[in-house]
């Protein structure tokens, strides 16, 4: 059976809200409470191992189990990139902050190195997933080696969409505000290619899931970061309970209709049973 939604409307409110909490959680984590960038990324990578088996030991599709698989891979990618790409330097602590939790504070690679990085570890699972022959339609995915695949690139995107959002954010000049406004330019052409027949809508899916990571990444740093920066300086703590508060809505609001998509099946195998007998 399908354990993966289908992709609407809804679908990308729930992705951008997740990815938002992803960042505003990470930050919250390794940054507001000091933790560092590498105690957090091990607690975060193993909260996202425990979600992901519920996930694919699950028998359907449960929006909360999907939802909360997407969120822990969102929070694991921001820290992950914050570890492969920041260092100790001022730059990018806090005002007063000298270090960050036990252990290294960052391989300080930078946003286009780590970047590379990312993309190619992506392309090389999208080239092992076509190599299988399976399909890259998330609805269409029914094995437990298809759902692998389409985790691990989960989380490699979520990771990559981190670094190009901080970059957007940090290093372009644009700021906060004005990374979230480019990349939802970016999302809108996508959105109108979609009417190209010569662009496949599984490659438009998959770039604007890449894309819409840095979205939530730039929505995030911008509800959270001081005004001086260009931030709204809500703070990490708040911004993450009132998010938090907005995509468990949304879950429960996907588990009722879910619920009533498959109600109506179960009368159906009810009476086909009773005629067999």
């Amino acid at each position: 059976m399908n354990k993966l939604p289908e992709v609407t409307l809804a679908f990308w409110v729930m992705k951008i809200a997740a990815t938002t909490l992803g960042e505003t959680a990470g930050d919250l984590f390794a940054q507001t409470l000091k933790l560092g960038y590498f105690l957090t990324t091990i607690a975060l990578f193993l909260l996202f191992v425990v979600t992901l088996v519920v996930q694919l030991r699950s028998s359907r599709y449960h929006p909360f189990y999907y939802w909360t698989v997407i969120l822990s891979t969102s929070m694991a990618g921001t820290t992950m990139s914050d570890f492969m790409n920041r260092d100790a330097s001022a730059k990018y602590l806090s005002g007063g902050t000298t270090s960050l939790g036990w252990g290294p504070q960052g391989l300080g690679l930078g946003y286009p190195t780590g970047a590379a990085i990312l993309i190619s570890i992506l392309l090389v699972i999208f080239a092992v997933w076509k190599a299988t022959g399976m399909t890259f339609q998330i609805r269409d995915i029914v094995t437990f080696r298809g759902e692998a695949l389409f985790w691990s690139a989960i989380l490699v995107s979520n990771t990559l969409g981190t670094s190009m959002g901080d970059f957007l954010s940090d290093s372009s000049g644009l700021g906060y505000a004005g990374g979230a406004l480019l990349v939802t330019g970016a999302l809108a052409v996508l959105v109108a290619l979609m009417k190209a027949p010569v662009v496949p809508n599984v490659l438009l899916f998959w770039i604007a899931f890449v894309l819409t990571r840095p979205l939530g990444a730039t929505a995030g740093d911008f509800l959270t970061k001081p005004v001086a920066k260009g931030g709204l300086d809500l703070g990490t703590a708040g911004s993450s309970a009132v998010l938090l508060a907005v995509l468990v809505g949304l879950m429960a609001y996907a588990q009722v209709q879910e619920r009533r998509t498959a109600a109506p099946r179960r009368p159906e195998r009810e009476t086909v049973a009773q005629q067999a007998d």
